[in-house]
């Protein structure tokens, strides 16, 4: 599982549509399969049960063998009959009952651009000011460049497949939509997706922020991770699988790495937490996780701390004035952001893989590039990688608000207050210090000795602004503005 998660990991971003609000659903804790199997084929009774059973579904046992050609891909029948013996196999894995089938829908690369192409059409102005201000903070996009527009090139061209509880399908990104050949391990991990839903209601999981949608997905993805690996698994030993004939992943497109990886956090860091719940306590420690979901990329990365290690709620006073005021995103939107350890990690690795992709050897600015994108040589890891670093490890809590002005769409200038909590005052400096680094590296320069006061000059990177990084304690607060002297007007320090 290790091997084709790294070969499609970054280019293969599975999207849960429609994740955001606040938890309401109860979770189910299931039993242990305890039905005895036998453990040869040839010795299986494979009559179709009188009622609905843990591994079957729609005619089908999880170990049946179908006969399907994979030469011209799959018609209607044989695609049918792929999904309910998928179905039958995630039961039968994880432990939990379908209480309904879903629809699956195949279509092309090109109809997903252009419905993704739909799905972005309709993003506010300051919807999109949001974004830009939030990526440009991360020094991943610069203030003339589109972050909605990123973000739909990201999506369109790395999904090979999705479940929409909003819309309870699932849908199968294909090259050829007459006759798909299908990625049975694809198929199967939205399967599951939809298996959640029925269970679990994650739908109404709370994911507002990038942190809290990584945080949650530790266990959404991580539980649909893990259950892919148990499900490759046996396709290796004794299950017959429709494997993908060759590795890749997407149709290519601008994607931004950087983006890319601040969410696959929950997909490297996720199945280890799962793994680590279901050996504590089998699949009930796992569905209980459900009701009590990690509350921050922190308590995934670091596993010891969930539940042990709340993040801190921090709060940034609202300093709106006549020129400068926070995008109100309407639709019960938060208007600010959080990014988390993981998010802050993949900060301030970004700009040396940037370096290295533009020097073509590696670099170390700020966190080496190899301290991401070093995938443990063991096959049958599920952590493929690291996002801890002493500079990120004592994060306790973050919060990001954008300031706008009436003109900063046609300027592109904004500015953000960025504060942060960490465990200690010896943690809060060090990341202080690497992000100061993370400064230096974008040509930024001291305004005098005695201030916190930097300034990136015009002309010397994409992020020419300035800058305030100071620290109180075991806080951390960033200032932006376009200009030295608008950092007050953005947030005075007395505040």
């Amino acid at each position: 599982m290790a091997r084709r998660l790294l070969a499609v990991a970054v280019v293969c971003l599975v999207v849960l549509a429609g994740c955001q609000g606040g938890i309401t659903g109860d979770a189910t804790t299931e039993p242990e399969p305890t039905t005895a199997e036998p453990t040869e084929t040839d010795t299986f009774d494979y009559a179709d049960p009188a009622e609905d059973r843990l591994g079957w579904e729609g005619g089908y046992w999880y170990n049946e063998s179908i006969d399907v050609d994979r030469s011209d891909g799959l018609n209607d029948s044989e695609l049918a009959a792929v999904v309910n013996r998928s179905m039958a196999r995630v039961e039968h894995v994880r432990g939990l009952e379908f209480e309904e089938s879903v629809p699956v829908e195949v279509i092309s690369r090109e109809e997903f651009a252009n419905e993704t192409a739909a799905s972005f059409e309709n993003v506010t102005r300051n919807g999109s000011l949001h974004q830009n201000v939030k990526w440009e903070a991360m020094f991943m996009l610069g203030e003339n460049e589109s972050a909605t527009e990123q973000l739909e090139s990201n999506r369109a061209g790395s999904v090979l497949g999705y479940y929409s509880p909003a819309e309870d399908r699932i849908v199968i990104v294909s090259e050829n939509t007459e006759s798909p050949e299908m990625d049975e391990i694809t198929l199967s991990q939205e399967l599951f997706h939809a298996l959640q839903q029925q269970h679990f209601n994650i739908s109404e999981m709370n994911q507002s922020t990038r942190e809290l949608h990584n945080a949650r997905d530790g266990i959404i993805e991580g539980d649909g991770n893990y259950v892919d690996h148990l499900y490759q698994q046996r396709c290796e030993s004794d299950w017959d699988c429709l494997l993908p004939q060759t590795q890749g992943g997407g149709g290519g497109g601008d994607r931004h790495i950087g983006i890319a990886l601040t969410k696959l956090q929950p997909y490297s860091d996720g199945p280890v937490f799962v793994q680590e719940l279901r050996d504590e306590g089998g699949w009930a420690a796992v569905n209980d996780a459900y009701e009590h979901p990690p509350a921050s990329t922190e308590q995934t990365i670091h596993t010891e701390k969930y539940r042990e290690d709340e993040p801190t709620d921090v709060s940034v006073p609202d300093t709106s004035s006549d020129e400068w005021t926070v995008p109100d995103m309407g639709n019960g939107s938060v208007d600010y952001a959080s990014f988390g350890e993981a998010g802050m990690y993949t900060m301030l690795w970004y700009p040396s893989y940037a370096e290295s992709q533009a020097t073509g050897a590696p670099a170390s600015v700020v966190i080496p590039v190899n301290h991401l994108l070093s995938p443990a040589q063991n096959e049958e890891t599920l952590d493929l990688y690291n996002y801890s670093h002493p500079y990120t490890a004592g994060w306790d809590g973050d919060r990001l608000v954008p300031y706008v002005t009436d003109d900063s769409m046609e300027t592109s200038e904004t500015a953000y207050v960025w504060k942060s909590a960490w465990d200690s005052t010896e943690d809060a400096e060090e990341f202080a210090e690497a992000y100061r680094q993370l400064l230096e590296y974008h040509g930024a320069e001291r305004v005098d000795a005695q201030t916190a006061r930097y300034r990136i000059p015009e002309g010397e990177s994409a992020y020419a602004d300035a800058f305030r990084v100071l620290t109180e304690g075991d806080r951390v607060i960033i200032v932006n503005a376009p200009t030295v002297d608008q950092l007050d007007d953005v947030h005075d320090p007395s505040n």
